[in-house]
């Protein structure tokens, strides 16, 4: 023990001494991934060393973050996930990890709002339309990235106050998710709007709501969910950077200060902005720390009256 304690203390002191591997849970493309890559570029004109980005995607994003909750605790394997990391614990069987126990937190990275986004094959013109047309087809299918994940969630708690019976449809990543609904073998999806903007202005999906509380100012047409009949209603997705638990302080001290530095430029917030992408950073990892008890407990919640199952 003594000469653990001693090895990482002298590894602290020069950290970062070799590359930092930023493992993303989902398949590249899709908003955490994007994220993340523009994250380690910047973090490694920081840091002085490369920061390289692996993609290891699975339903929930379950495989990737359990590698990282496996990781030596060295801060060299990192973890960019998003709020499918609070919630599939709760909701699925096999996650086999604690999001408050098995990670050391590091900072938030971004927010963003999702569309409620089905192929123009769905006649509904908007919430009210599209309630009305699951409650004439029960078990319309529903794709999402897995199990827990943000648009499974989101989609559950809506069916759950509208009264209508989704069937789930889980890929490996949301960009798998979407080919599918491109395609009408799957008709709807919750999905980001950075990822699903340029989709919806081309006309191949359409939106029917957004899921944050205000419009947003990319396509301020499209209403919110709370104006569409569901008030309060708001899913909007976080993404943070997590090391293994039992990181020392003083490397995640030094990886949120790089994270605050990369992610705060004005040029770099207004380029992510045009895709409604606001990036954001936690005031402290600890900060951090309590959101995600926060979440975690809001999401337990969540499940149990939206009567949400582990599978």
């Amino acid at each position: 023990m003594f000469f653990s304690i001693f090895c990482y203390a002298q590894s602290s002191a020069d950290y970062p001494n070799k590359p930092i591997h930023i493992i993303v849970p989902v398949a590249a493309g899709g908003n955490v991934d994007i994220v993340a890559r523009t994250l380690g570029n910047e973090m490694s004109k920081i840091l002085g060393q490369s920061v390289i980005i692996e993609n290891k995607p699975s339903s929930a994003s379950i495989v990737g973050t359990q590698y990282v909750a496996k990781a030596p605790p060295d801060g060299y394997t990192l973890l960019a996930h998003s709020s499918t990391f609070f919630a599939a614990p709760l909701i699925s069987n096999n996650a086999g990890y604690d999001p408050v126990k098995d990670f050391a937190p590091i900072s938030l990275t971004c927010k963003v709002p999702m569309f409620v986004m089905v192929n123009p094959i769905i006649q509904a013109k908007n919430i009210q339309e599209f309630v009305q047309y699951s409650k004439a087809n029960p078990g319309v299918a529903v794709a999402s990235s897995g199990n827990g994940s943000t648009g499974h969630i989101a989609a559950e708690v809506f069916a759950n106050r509208a009264g209508i019976k989704f069937t789930n449809i889980f890929y490996k990543g949301n960009a798998q998710a979407m080919i599918d609904v491109f395609s009408g073998q799957v008709p709807m999806m919750f999905d980001q709007i950075s990822t699903g903007v340029q989709n919806v202005k081309s006309g191949k999906l359409k939106a029917l709501a957004i899921t944050s509380l205000e419009r947003s100012s990319l396509m301020p047409e499209i209403p919110t969910m709370a104006e569409s009949g569901y008030p309060g209603y708001e899913d909007v997705t976080l993404n943070l950077l997590l090391a293994p638990a039992g990181t020392p302080k003083e490397i995640t001290q030094k990886l949120h200060a790089a994270v605050v530095k990369a992610l705060n430029q004005p040029e770099l917030k207004a380029k992510f902005a045009e895709r409604g992408i606001d990036l954001v950073t936690s005031p402290s990892a600890d900060d951090l720390g309590v959101l995600i008890k926060s979440e975690v407990s809001r999401l337990q919640k969540l499940a149990k009256s939206a009567g949400i199952k582990p599978e």
